[in-house]
């Protein structure tokens, strides 16, 4: 016995126990018994019994009791008797109803009478279809309409959608001219995999001259079933034009396809055609606020007419569907996937450093948007030596200071090495950081405290336990207890990061605080039934005022000087840095700066390590340019 087939047997049998407690209201118990007989029979399904307490013609009111269920497509009917009036020959039963109208709809509560008289010495239903509800009359049925919101959009900061319109295709049937319903069903079902009772009580459900939306197609979806779909009699197919193709950033916005059999079950319960799930990214993660939510009806029809009589009951939707307000930026995501077109496989993320808004998220074809570029884990490099600044200063240690460059380098039995060192005279460390010279910077290891060095990073978000509707990383430093491990951190070699976190450390370095990141401006969760206020973003982090005037200094030299030069643009000064990594033997060159009150961070899978530089500066031109 299902679940739902449990509850109603316990809400007859509560029925069953209450209403003989009327009886004391009652000359002729026997009144009450047809009242309990007839609402029970009715609640649990047994029209026949039902039918037998009533004066009407069994067969007849058997069959308008189990369409009654049919039409209104109801999970269960619900009965609770309120009072019993006597007058004479004439006895009247008051009741109120409750119908489940299915999982994605409301409950439909109204009070109804119940007309009884004596026939033959026996108390019984005077039966009309009025019985069924007050405003039911001969000659006419139920019918439930159901009025989905359309889907709504995903917008920048601007205002301007994330997504185009793509075409839909909706198979409809008009139920009033369906020759076998059951056949057309079954042939549907045997098509699409839905389920073919569902299929048919919608129909049934529905007013019997409007077009009713059985299952949506995709474009793919419906070329390879379409001559099917033609061949089955009745169903018509109308193309629908609805915004789910995702504009750039595609896997950050996220994918949206039709409701399938699959998706129908994830969801909790029977959609109507023309849902769509998103399936990835944002349109996943706001699922709740985009779509689902709907107008429902209840009304009475002609039978002849197939019209409209009587409204009995409208329910405006239970929650209203939101656009999702990101930050994202067009201008600076057009300027992103400019800059990354045609170059080796590699990824870049911008952010407003006075805000820590997300701005772009770009990527070529190998690497993906929220998984990669938001939430993977990479080495840091020599970009991690930002972090180093704060110790550097407390340690008394200038960037004046003359520190040799050598190929290689042992601190505490860990080997460094650098390609291509800078010939001549030992550079300063000024020169060390604008090149990025591991072997010079992490001779600096024993002159820097480990612990002081995990909470500077700590201080620019790394570990950070920030929070965004899609997956991120926000970075992790292992424990450094020994001068091989702090200088493996100012190699970045044992501290993993994503290219979001190094933006929002570029970004602090800028403005002289970290913060956060924010992708999504509105609606504040994305689970519209929370009940609590989201959790709290982690505050802004001053950085130390004479560390930012170094790191503004040193990043300045990377792109005046130093391995960034390629980073440089019209406009303001840019500062940067570029850094060299390995991750599963492949080579990685990151860029890490900001120009004006944008940062970067670029991670290119390349063995010259200013590709991210390069990227950088094309994305600062394209982003000038306002092309």
């Amino acid at each position: 016995m299902t679940g739902k087939a449990r509850r109603t047997v316990a809400a007859a049998l509560t029925l069953a126990a209450t209403v003989p407690m009327l009886s004391a209201c009652l000359e002729e118990p026997s009144a009450h018994e047809a009242v309990r007989d007839f609402l029970v029979g009715w609640q649990t399904g047994d029209y026949v019994a039902a039918a037998r307490r009533t004066d009407g013609d069994e067969r007849t009111v058997s069959k308008a009791l189990e369409d009654a269920k049919i039409q209104l497509d109801a999970a269960s009917f619900r009965f609770r008797v309120k009072a019993v009036r006597r007058a004479g020959d004439e006895t009247e039963a008051d009741f109120d109803a409750e119908v489940d109208l299915g999982e994605n709809n409301p409950l439909w509560q109204y009070t109804g009478k119940l007309p009884l008289h004596l026939v033959d010495g026996r108390w019984k239903v005077h039966w009309s279809p009025s019985v069924l509800h007050p405003d039911l009359h001969e000659g006419q049925r139920f019918a439930v309409d159901v009025i989905p919101e359309g889907r709504k959009p995903i917008l920048d900061r601007n205002g301007d959608p994330l997504q185009q319109e793509a075409t839909l295709y909706v198979a409809n049937v008009v139920p009033a001219t369906l020759k076998d319903p059951v056949a057309v069903c079954e042939q549907l079902s045997k098509i699409t995999g839905f389920p073919q009772d569902r299929l048919l009580s919608r129909i049934r459900s529905a007013r019997p001259n409007v077009q009713v939306p059985l299952v949506t197609f995709g474009r793919a979806k419906y070329a390879q079933i379409s001559d099917k779909l033609a061949a089955i009699p009745g169903i018509v197919v109308s193309p629908q034009k609805q915004p789910v193709a995702p504009d750039s950033p595609a896997q950050i916005v996220g994918t949206v396809t039709a409701v399938t059999p699959e998706t129908e079950q994830q969801l909790g319960g029977p959609q109507r055609a023309g849902d769509t799930v998103g399936r990835t990214g944002l349109q996943k993660a706001y699922q709740e606020h985009l779509t689902g939510s709907t107008e429902t009806r209840v009304i009475t029809v002609d039978l002849k007419t197939n019209q409209q009589v009587a409204e009995l009951r409208k329910w405006r939707p239970s929650r209203s569907t939101s656009p999702v307000r990101t930050t994202l930026d067009g201008p600076a995501q057009k300027a992103a996937d400019t800059a990354l077109f045609g170059t080796t496989p590699g990824m870049l993320v911008a952010v407003q450093a006075s805000t820590g808004e997300i701005r772009a998220v770009g990527s070529t074809k190998e690497y993906n948007q929220e998984k990669d570029a938001l939430a993977g884990k990479f080495p840091a490099g020599t970009t991690f030596s930002i972090m180093t600044v704060e110790g550097l200063l407390k340690a008394g240690i200038s960037t004046k200071q003359r520190l040799a460059c050598p190929v290689e380098r042992s601190v505490g039995g860990a080997r460094f090495r650098q390609a291509d060192p800078p010939g001549g005279t030992a550079p300063s460390l000024l020169g060390d950081f604008a090149s990025g010279c591991v072997t010079a910077l992490t001779a600096l290891a024993r002159r820097i405290d480990g612990t002081e060095l995990t909470a500077s990073a700590t201080r620019f978000g790394i570990e950070s336990p920030w929070t965004l509707p899609l997956k991120s990383f926000s970075g992790s430093i292992g424990p450094l207890r020994t001068d091989a491990a702090t200088a493996k951190a100012i190699a970045g070699q044992n501290v993993l990061v994503s290219p979001l976190s190094m933006a929002l450390v570029a970004g602090a370095a800028a403005s002289g605080t970290w913060r956060p990141p924010t992708l999504v401006t509105d609606p504040k969760s994305p689970d519209p039934a929370a009940e609590a206020e989201p959790p709290k973003p982690p505050s802004p982090i001053k950085i130390d005022d004479k560390a930012v005037a170094t790191l503004r200094t040193l990043m300045r030299s990377g792109v005046v000087a130093g391995s960034a030069r390629s980073a440089t643009a019209p406009g303001a000064p840019v500062h940067g840095l570029t850094a060299a990594a390995t991750q599963n033997r492949k080579p990685l060159a990151w860029f890490v700066g900001w120009q004006g009150d944008i940062a970067v961070a670029v991670l290119m899978e390349s063995a010259d390590s200013t590709a991210g530089a390069a990227v950088a500066g094309r994305f600062f031109q394209k982003l000038n340019a306002g092309t």
